[in-house]
């Protein structure tokens, strides 16, 4: 069976600093249309850093859609023609105040591929030197650090609710060793 859906038209409905909204008109497999609401989003990067102490770096962070206060690990959106690379070494210091030369990919995630093209590049971050936060004029965040055994109770009791921070977690546990 063919799954794929043919772009017959596209209507952009909002364009936004952060996204850009369009309809698409699609042929689907069974030669049917359809309309579907694509979200167009440019990207994002997101660190999981564990500093030399051991304790992962993670911020507070109101987010409006959710009406909440939510736990994640450092990120945010990639700048127009930005290397996904050099935009998490951005975040982690403009958030944290930490530095690191080296970066590893943990993986690539789409958060909501129902109706948005943001793909997510979570990175592991080591070997940490301290830096200076300069977060953006709009941008209220806090810096907490968590010892392993919170991060383990943090998933275990439902703490955390972010995708990008619980996969970066599941990677941390199965994967950190701390004689690194």
């Amino acid at each position: 069976m063919k799954f794929e859906e043919k772009t017959l038209s596209k209507e952009m409905i909002y364009e936004g600093k952060i996204i850009n909204v369009e309809r698409h008109k699609v042929l689907l497999p069974n030669q049917k249309t359809s309309y579907r609401e694509v979200v167009k989003h440019n990207g994002a990067v997101a660190v999981c850093a564990v500093t030399p102490e051991h304790q992962v770096i993670l911020v507070k962070q109101y987010r409006k859609p959710m009406d909440e206060v939510l736990l994640e690990i450092p990120a945010g959106k990639l700048e127009i023609g930005e290397n996904r690379e050099d935009a998490a070494k951005r975040e982690l210091e403009e958030e944290t105040g930490y530095k690191t030369d080296k970066l590893t990919v943990i993986g690539e995630v789409y958060g909501t591929p129902g109706f948005s093209n943001e793909k997510i590049t979570i990175y592991f971050a080591q070997n940490l030197h301290k830096g200076e936060a300069h977060l953006d004029e709009d941008e209220f965040v806090e810096k907490v650090l968590y010892s392993m055994e919170e991060v383990k109770y943090a998933v275990q009791n439902n703490e955390i609710n972010d995708a990008k921070t619980l996969i970066a977690f599941q990677y941390l546990l199965l994967n950190y060793n701390h004689s690194n």
